[in-house]
C-alpha cells in the first residue's frame, strides 16, 4: 500500500496540473473539474492497489477525470431535461481531445485564471493553485500574506469565475494586454517558487521550475513579438542554468561566489542573453526585461568577483521605476553594498525594515545579517540570523542560516 500511495502523491504532484486542465476542456467549469479531479484520484488508491501502478498514471487519471466529468455532464442534463438522454460514447465527442494531455491545455488555463473580472492577485494565487499545483501555504509566503487569507481569497476568486460562467477558451488577439501581466507574473512566481521552494527538506522544486519554463516557452511561441515576454523566458532560463550548483551533493546551499561557473549550462545562458537584447530593443524596458538583465549579467561574469556591479545598480534604479516594489528595493541593497559598501546598504535595509510591508519575509533578515556582519557587528548580526532563521521553511536555507550564526558567534 504503501508504494501505490508513494505513486498518487507523486502523480498528484506531477500531474495534476495537466489533467485538471484536460478535465476543464469537457466541464468549462472550474469547480466541477477539481472535484472531478480529486475523486480520480481518490480513485486510483483502490484501483492501483488491486491492479498495479499503471505504466502512464497521467493519462490514467486524465481518463478517470475525464469519465467523471462526463459522467456529472449527463447527470445535470437528466435533471434540466427531466427524459431520457443518449449520449454518444467519449471518444467520439468532438469536444474531447484526441490526446487527453495536451500540454496547450495548461497555458488556455492560465489564461483562464487570469481573467480581469478578479483583482490581479487573485489572478496569480488562482493560477498558481488550480494550474501549477503550488500549495496553498507556498502562495501564502509568496505574497506576503497568512494561509488563512489566501485560502479565503483563492475561494473568492474561484466563486466569482464560476458565478460570471466564464468559458473556456483562449482569449482573442484583442483580449490578450488585459490578462499578459498576471501570467506573466504567475509563470514568474511559479518559478520562484521551484527555484528556492519555500518549505520543504530541499532547496529546490525542479518540477516547478520545469513547469514554469515550459509555460514561458508556449507563450514565447503564441506572442513572439511581446518584449517582456521575451525578458521572462531569458530571467529563467539565466537563473535555471546555475540549478546544478546551486547546492552541494548532500544539500547544503552554496551562495553565488560559491559556485562553479564551469559547470552552469552555458547554452541556457547564451539564449538568455539573446533574449534580452531583443527585450531592451525598441523603447523602455519592462519589469521582466529589466530582471533578466540584471540575472543575465550575474549569468555571464566570469568570476563573482569580476560581476559589473555598478551596471546592476543602475538595471535596479530602473526596475524600482518600473516596478516600486519593496522586495525589488531589498535586491538593490545587495548591491548597494557591492558598489558603495555595506553601511550604506545596511541603512537602507532598516528603512525597508521600518517601513512594515516585509514584515515575515525571511530574506530581510538574512540580508540585514549578513550586512551586520560585514561590519563586525556580530551580536546584532547574530540576532538577525536567528530572526532569519526562525522565518526560513526551507531546510536547506535554515542549515546555511544556522552555520552563518555559529560563525558569527565564534568570531565574538
Amino acid at each position: 500500500m504503501i508504494p501505490v500511495r508513494q505513486a498518487v502523491a507523486d502523480a498528484h504532484r506531477h500531474e495534476w496540473a495537466a489533467v485538471l486542465a484536460a478535465t476543464v476542456r469537457v466541464t468549462r467549469d472550474l469547480d466541477l473539474a477539481e472535484e472531478c479531479v480529486q475523486d480520480a484520484y481518490v480513485a486510483a488508491l483502490d484501483a492501483w492497489t488491486r491492479g498495479g501502478v499503471p505504466v502512464r498514471p497521467g493519462a490514467w487519471l486524465t481518463t478517470a477525470a475525464r469519465h467523471n466529468a462526463l459522467d456529472a455532464l449527463r447527470r445535470a442534463r437528466t435533471l434540466r431535461s427531466k427524459l431520457p438522454l443518449l449520449v454518444e460514447p467519449a471518444a467520439a465527442d468532438p469536444d474531447l481531445p484526441g490526446d487527453p494531455v495536451i500540454h496547450d491545455d495548461r497555458l488556455r488555463l492560465v489564461f483562464l485564471c487570469c481573467h480581469p473580472a478578479l483583482a490581479i492577485e487573485a489572478q496569480v494565487a488562482l493560477t498558481l493553485r488550480l494550474v501549477c499545483g503550488v500549495t496553498t501555504p507556498e502562495i501564502a509566503k509568496a505574497f506576503l500574506v497568512s494561509e488563512t487569507t489566501m485560502a479565503a481569497r483563492i475561494t473568492r476568486a474561484k466563486k466569482k469565475l464560476s458565478a460570471a460562467r466564464i468559458s473556456f477558451h483562449m482569449p482573442s488577439p484583442g483580449e490578450l494586454p488585459d490578462r499578459l501581466q498576471a501570467v506573466l507574473t504567475a509563470i514568474h512566481l511559479l518559478f520562484t517558487t521551484g527555484h528556492t521552494a519555500p518549505v520543504g527538506p530541499a532547496l529546490t522544486r525542479n518540477d516547478l521550475a520545469e513547469r514554469a519554463l515550459d509555460l514561458a516557452r508556449m507563450l514565447r511561441h503564441l506572442m513572439p513579438d511581446e518584449r517582456e515576454v521575451r525578458g521572462l523566458l531569458a530571467l529563467l532560463l539565466a537563473n535555471h542554468a546555475r540549478r546544478a550548483t546551486r547546492a552541494t551533493a548532500d544539500g547544503r546551499l552554496l551562495p553565488l561566489e560559491e559556485q562553479d561557473r564551469s559547470a552552469w549550462d552555458r547554452e541556457a545562458i547564451a539564449e538568455a542573453h539573446a533574449l534580452v537584447l531583443g527585450a531592451l530593443r525598441g523603447g523602455a524596458p519592462g519589469r521582466f526585461a529589466l530582471q533578466a538583465a540584471i540575472a543575465a549579467l550575474h549569468a555571464t561574469a566570469p568570476a563573482y568577483d569580476d560581476t559589473d556591479w555598478e551596471q546592476i545598480l543602475v538595471l535596479y534604479d530602473e526596475l524600482l521605476e518600473v516596478w516600486p516594489s519593496p522586495v525589488v528595493a531589498l535586491n538593490r541593497a545587495v548591491a548597494v553594498a557591492m558598489v558603495r559598501g555595506p553601511a550604506t546598504a545596511l541603512a537602507e535595509v532598516e528603512r525597508l525594515e521600518r517601513d512594515g510591508r516585509l514584515a515575515g519575509y525571511r530574506y530581510l533578515p538574512a540580508i540585514r545579517a549578513d550586512l551586520l556582519r560585514r561590519l563586525g557587528r556580530t551580536a546584532d548580526a547574530g540576532a538577525a540570523y536567528e530572526q532569519a532563521i526562525g522565518l526560513a521553511g526551507n531546510d536547506a536555507e535554515r542549515a546555511f542560516l544556522t552555520d552563518r550564526l555559529t560563525e558569527t558567534r565564534r568570531h565574538r
